[in-house]
């Protein structure tokens, strides 16, 4: 009956569980009812039949309503689909007792007390017991079904909520694991990295000053500079890491734009010609700063495994997208000792790409070089 309004979407075709189809269906099985009752009865009584389906219209905003409005068709003429309806209607929408128990109880007068009051109606008679109790099973069955229904429905919302809940907590946790992780992770950085980088830094600054070749003072300025700037980014990783890096007292360093990659490819000591040509128009912070990240990573490997090979770079602009290409020629010789590296970086190169929406593609080259190109697009900030 109507109580597939309240059957999950998921078990029932579409249109079962759509509004208007379900408000019409009661209307049109209950005419046909009428139609069906009433072949040979007056027109009042048809009249009346007939309101008495057209009320159901109204069940879902006023259930009470229409059940009052299918009473005098049930009572002259001996139509159930309508009431019946509306009982359900009732005991669905308004579950309190108080209001279910009295539009049951009325249905059941009407039905027992039918128009014309046949003889003999109050006998105590077995025909007048079985009368009793078809309009008390007319009247309980349909309320009972309409409170399971909104029964049905208030857990079917419990469950939900209870699995939002749940799903809630579960983030929470998650989100707490995070932040657990993410501050042993800032106090490894500070505590193993921060502690190298320094040492590095003062042997440098003693280098420095004892030095008196101009080549080794020139290196060694080179290093401590380059060690003082690591250990400001590694400060600023762990602030965010930390989740201190938003706050007032904890400010950003600058983050590296384009206009920092003549300083970057100067300092990184290799044999490079530069072709930096990024266009008229301003780029996203984000795709300035992961073209200089993708410059430095390229650098950064071909410090390490090829230093005397002669290095090409290109940022120019194509269109409404900025493509990055760093690219090294076979070098002389492989050095005997290389950093280590584990591949990370141009992972993170890439994975960064495509949330701007670009791409990254690195590889050999034919001549036994090694290239890195990137195209990075200006509609992503």
């Amino acid at each position: 009956m109507t109580a597939a309004d309240h059957l999950p979407s998921g078990r029932l075709p579409a249109w079962c569980t759509a509004t208007w189809p379900m408000l019409l269906l009661p209307v049109l099985y209950s005419l046909l009812d009428a139609a069906l009752v009433a072949r040979e009865a007056a027109w009042w009584q048809v009249a009346l039949s007939t309101l008495a389906a057209l009320a159901l219209f109204l069940r879902r905003r006023f259930p009470v309503t229409a059940l009052l409005l299918t009473m005098p068709g049930s009572w002259v003429d001996e139509i159930w689909l309508a009431p019946i309806t509306a009982v359900y209607s009732v005991a669905a929408e308004r579950p309190r007792p108080r209001i279910v128990v009295p539009c049951g109880i009325l249905f059941a007068l009407v039905e027992f007390f039918h128009w014309p009051l046949p003889d003999g109606v109050l006998d105590l008679s077995r025909a007048t017991a079985l009368d009793a109790i078809q309009a008390v099973m007319l009247a309980a069955g349909p309320a009972a079904t309409g409170l399971l229904a909104r029964t049905r429905r208030e857990l079917a919302a419990r469950l939900d909520e209870l699995t939002r809940g749940q799903e809630r907590e579960s983030r929470l946790l998650a989100e707490r694991v995070l932040i657990s992780e993410r501050g042993r992770l800032a106090r490894e950085m500070h505590d193993v990295v921060s502690h190298q980088v320094s040492l590095i830094s003062i042997q440098a600054g003693a280098l420095q000053v004892s030095s008196t070749d101009p080549a080794a003072v020139t290196a060694a300025r080179t290093i401590r500079e380059l060690s003082v700037r690591t250990l400001e980014e590694l400060r600023q990783m762990v602030g965010v890491l930390r989740g201190t890096g938003g706050l007032p007292d904890a400010p950003l360093a600058p983050q590296p734009r384009l206009a920092d990659l003549p300083r970057l490819i100067e300092e990184s000591g290799l044999s490079a010609d530069a072709e930096l040509v990024p266009g008229d128009r301003p780029w996203p912070e984000a795709v300035e700063r992961a073209a200089y990240r993708t410059v430095q990573e390229a650098l950064t490997n071909i410090t390490k495994y090829a230093p005397e090979a002669a290095v090409h770079v290109r940022v120019r602009a194509k269109g409404r997208r900025l493509r990055v290409e760093v690219r090294n020629e076979a070098p002389p010789a492989h050095p005997s000792e290389t950093l280590p590296g584990g591949g990370h970086g141009l992972v993170g190169l890439r994975e960064r790409a495509q949330l701007l929406g670009g791409t990254l593609s690195a590889g050999p080259t034919p001549d036994g070089g090694f290239e890195v190109r990137a195209e990075l697009p200006a509609g992503h900030g």
